[in-house]
This record gives structure tokens, C-alpha cells and sequence, in this order.
């Protein structure tokens, strides 16, 4: 079982939920995965939202969002003004 990028997903990991147009519509706690199938295999416990089903396809490891926005030079806020 991986994410969208591949990367593979255990139990426990942080995540993110994308939906439509890259928006990210869920974030939380990956359980109860089980290997062999990215679509509706698992649960996320939401940090916001209600528990809902992890699509893992649809999810990506927050480490690896934590990088692409360091690589787009996100990661830091911008100076006062």
C-alpha cells in the first residue's frame, strides 16, 4: 500500500487528504490500512474533520508535503512588514 507519490504507507503515519484541483481536504492519522488495495483500505483519524476514509491515492506523508514546500521556498513566513 503507498500514497499517491509512492511513497509506502504504514499505520500511524501523519497524512494529508487531496482532493479536486490539489486542495487538501482532510488531515490526520492513518489506521487500520491493510496491504493490497489504495482505494478504501484504511482510516484516518482527522485532526479536523470526523474519522473518514483514506483513499491512500489521494494522500501524500506530511514529511514529504513538509518538503515540496520547501522546495517551493514555502516553508518559512514571510518577513513583517
Amino acid at each position: 500500500m503507498h500514497y499517491r507519490n509512492g511513497r509506502e504507507a504504514k499505520n500511524g503515519d501523519k497524512i494529508v487528504s487531496i482532493g479536486e484541483g490539489g486542495k487538501i481536504v482532510a488531515s490526520g492519522v492513518l489506521y487500520d490500512a491493510v496491504p493490497g488495495n489504495n482505494y478504501c483500505n484504511s482510516s484516518m483519524a482527522a485532526t479536523v474533520q470526523l474519522p473518514t476514509c483514506a483513499y491512500l491515492c489521494d494522500c501524500l506523508h506530511v514529511d514529504d508535503v513538509a518538503a515540496m514546500l520547501t522546495e517551493k521556498g514555502l516553508d518559512k513566513r514571510p518577513a513583517g512588514k
